[in-house]
């Protein structure tokens, strides 16, 4: 009973560390990220080409740890290469759900404010249960459904409030809805993906980021940033590139640490977990950003936080329910 207790205990520590970093990392690459898309300093419109450029750090990274084997007497890296037939086949389709979920995601981070990404971006769990269903034949209860319907209401007051102050962008909000439909994909089709890399996260993230790159191109090219990036100026800064870098490195740490989350909770926690972090997230941009929102805006950032906490617990009490079912 007490080894029992105390490896229940060790695994709600590694639970509790691994959320804790995911929700550091997350917050620091969102305000990053928000700089490079947006700054005045950078001034680059080319927002799929600076998340191409992170995947490019992110490969580098992992293309060198898998090289060396890891960091001696710290961790080793597992061994791999993406360019096998076998592991493309694989992995290549949530490679390219990869793509799409971070493409997105600086899309809309670029037509919106950080404080309204949250809202923006808040219908994952929404579409989590819509795939779960309609993909693996999951069914959702009634009471999980009206939990559903509230954070799209939520969603509806939010969008209608940052309209009347002003700061409404439709196309950021597309881009977020997009994000979040990719994301709850994402995280279905990361639990079966990752038995085919012996559940080893750092191999996934250095796949996904390999192959990301060769999508990213055409991607590129359809959103007409050549002509952008060839009489672009500052690529001459040192401090245009050290920027970058930094986000590069912010976009490696986030990949890394989405698909932890993920493989030691479960695809519905680490959307619960998004959705927490980026409340968080929203009032630290408020304050940093010296931004005033109004009433009804703040109430809308709540019933989602609120809607999204009632629906995980609804399927924690569902999923003890019939783990006891099991057991009899």
């Amino acid at each position: 009973m007490r080894d029992t207790q105390q490896d229940l205990c060790s695994r709600y520590i590694k639970i509790f560390v691994v959320v804790a970093c995911y929700w550091v990392v997350s917050i620091a690459t969102v305000f990053v990220n928000k700089a490079l898309l947006s700054s005045a300093t950078v001034a680059l419109e080319a927002p799929l080409f600076i998340t191409w450029f992170q995947c490019i750090v992110s490969f580098t990274i992992c293309s060198t740890l898998s090289l060396t084997g890891g960091i001696p007497g710290i961790f080793t890296f597992p061994k791999g290469t993406p360019w096998k037939i076998d592991v493309m086949r694989k992995v290549l389709p949530l490679s390219l759900m990869f793509t799409l979920m971070i493409a997105t995601n600086n899309l809309c981070l670029k037509y919106v404010g950080v404080s309204f990404y949250y809202i923006g971006r808040s219908l994952t769990t929404v579409f989590n249960v819509i795939f779960s269903w309609v993909l693996i034949g999951q069914l959702t209860s009634l009471r999980c459904i009206l939990c559903c319907l509230v954070i799209i209401f939520g969603f509806y007051l939010g969008v209608d409030q940052e309209n009347l102050l002003g700061s409404f962008s439709l196309v950021g909000t597309i881009y977020g809805v997009l994000g979040s439909l990719m994301l709850s994909l994402y995280s279905i089709y990361t639990k079966k993906v990752l038995p085919h890399v012996n559940q080893q996260v750092w191999l996934l993230s250095y796949y996904n980021n390999a192959y990301s790159i060769l999508l990213f191109i055409p991607l590129i090219v359809v959103n007409g940033e050549l002509t952008i990036l060839a009489n672009y100026t500052n690529f001459h800064d040192p401090y245009f590139w050290f920027q970058m870098l930094i986000g590069g490195l912010c976009g490696f740490a986030i990949g890394y640490f989405t698909s932890l989350q993920i493989k030691v909770t479960s695809p519905l926690t680490h959307n619960i977990s998004g959705t927490a972090k980026a409340c968080a997230q929203t009032v630290i941009a408020t304050q940093w950003y010296s931004e005033t929102k109004n009433l009804l805006w703040w109430t809308s950032n709540v019933i989602v936080l609120c809607s999204s906490a009632l629906y995980a617990r609804f399927k924690q009490i569902e999923m003890e329910q019939n783990a006891r079912k099991n057991t009899l």
